[in-house]
């Protein structure tokens, strides 16, 4: 069970809407400041696919989601170089400095099969093999081996569970549930 690259209830909101519902943007990266003078920004991506981010895509920047054209995009070393059809120059873009930039969600690709975008697991019921409620996935860690969900119940108390396949089960979108295998030691 894996989950790309997230806006995380850490690092940013999910398009301002209750994680329960199907957010209309997802983030794609943080514009960090002004690269030259043609108007090119320096950016860290946030995203599994990088690749969406092309010449005449639209974007949406800020907490107001204003809309944007891609003109250009190219790498330089870990961060992406990104250029908007609607300014020209370092002073006009520069208005954007450490917003995120974000996609509708509409543009992402389908996931195969056992696959989820996090924002698809946020707020699901975490529920036991044996039936016991361990409580609601409220964030997910990034770690260098496999992610880790953080489940919190109705007290506030949180636990990890590694996201694999051993401790997994099932996820059941439309129920908004995730059946797990607690494996000794775990909590």
């Amino acid at each position: 069970m894996t989950a790309p690259k997230h806006p995380s209830s850490q690092n940013v909101e999910i398009a301002g809407l209750s994680l329960s519902d199907k957010p209309a943007f997802l983030v794609v990266g943080k514009l960090r400041r002004p690269h030259g003078l043609r108007g090119e920004m320096k950016m860290t991506v946030l995203t599994d696919f990088p690749q969406l981010l092309v010449k005449g895509q639209e974007v949406f920047v800020g907490e107001e989601y204003q809309p944007l054209k891609i003109q250009s995009v190219r790498w330089q070393t870990e961060e992406m170089l990104i250029a908007f059809e609607e300014y020209s120059d370092r002073d006009e873009v520069g208005v954007h400095r450490n917003e995120y930039l974000f996609m509708s969600v509409e543009d992402f690709p389908l996931l195969p099969e056992g696959e989820y975008y996090f924002y698809q697991l946020i707020g699901l019921k975490v529920i036991c093999e044996d039936g016991q409620e361990l409580g609601t996935l409220v964030d997910l860690l990034e770690t260098g081996a496999n992610n880790v969900y953080i489940v919190r119940n109705a007290e506030g108390k949180e636990s990890l569970l590694p996201a694999i396949k051993e401790v997994i089960l099932s996820v059941d979108l439309e129920k908004r549930e995730m059946r797990v295998h607690l494996m000794p030691g775990l909590l």
